[in-house]
């Protein structure tokens, strides 16, 4: 395997706090690599520069072959990003959510109809697909944000907390489509807070605290290396077991979507 992401001294700064850290990871053609942390630890926002949201401070990253920095739009092309965030319109129709993210990609119609069929019966969603999305339940408008970020059939595929609150159907469901996805040829960037979903699904895993990289190895290596069983111990041991709370003064405005 050879990498398809490769960063150097990777850095993000925000005024005197440094988020991300002078990391330096190899990720590889067609693995899964779980990238975990606790809140706070650097994880968001070393996406948002790989997938071209931010720009970094120092160093270097390199996505298929093109810099983040330089050559975003190349880099856009070849990436899908399924943010933990919904990024749907619930007055919209499933159709007509992905007819309009599929536009925003450039694609003609021509493309765009037998793409989204072939999408919406991989997730069981053709008989739902002229109904409002803001009436889906959690696992179908999780399963329609994730057929919207392979609309343009990218090789890379960022998946941020991809099973958040949904039930255990929904959860299965997801996890066996990453499954899927991976064995058709697909390289997945894995965010996850569920230790169990990292380790099931994970060929390699980086643990990030504090803006730095403390691990990055195979699942199997990191728990025989620290003589553990699973996955949260290896991650408690590198990370303590402090709890990561904050807040802040400002609420934000949000809006409910649909039905749990």
């Amino acid at each position: 395997m050879k990498p398809v992401i490769t960063t150097k001294e990777l850095t993000k700064r925000f005024g005197d706090f440094t988020a991300v850290d002078r990391i330096n990871l190899e990720i590889m053609k067609g693995e899964v690599f779980g990238f975990l942390g606790p809140n706070g630890a650097g994880k968001s926002t070393t996406i948002r520069m790989l997938t071209t949201l931010t720009t970094p401070t120092e160093g270097t990253a390199v996505v298929d072959g093109f810099d983040v920095r330089t050559q975003a739009d190349e880099v856009r092309r070849r990436i899908g990003l399924v943010a933990e965030k919904l990024i749907l319109y619930p007055r919209l129709s499933g159709l007509e959510n992905l007819k309009f993210f599929g536009e925003l990609y450039g694609m003609s119609n021509a493309e765009l109809v037998p793409r989204i069929d072939e999408l919406l019966r991989m997730v069981h969603l053709e008989n739902f697909k002229d109904l409002p999305t803001g009436g889906y339940s959690s696992g179908m408008r999780q399963r329609l944000n994730i057929i919207r970020g392979l609309l343009h059939d990218p090789d890379i595929l960022f998946l941020d907390e991809p099973t958040a609150l949904l039930d255990p159907q929904s959860v299965r469901f997801v996890r066996d489509l990453v499954k899927e996805l991976n064995a058709n040829g697909k390289t997945i960037i894995l965010t996850t807070h569920i230790m169990e979903e990292a380790d099931e699904l994970s060929n390699t895993v980086g643990i990030i605290d504090h803006g730095k990289m403390v691990a990055v190895d195979e699942t199997a290596f990191l728990k025989s290396q620290h003589h553990s069983e699973t996955l949260e111990e290896v991650f408690l041991e590198l990370t303590g077991r402090t709890l990561r709370d904050s807040a802040s003064s400002r609420v934000p405005m949000r809006r409910t979507m649909g039905r749990a």
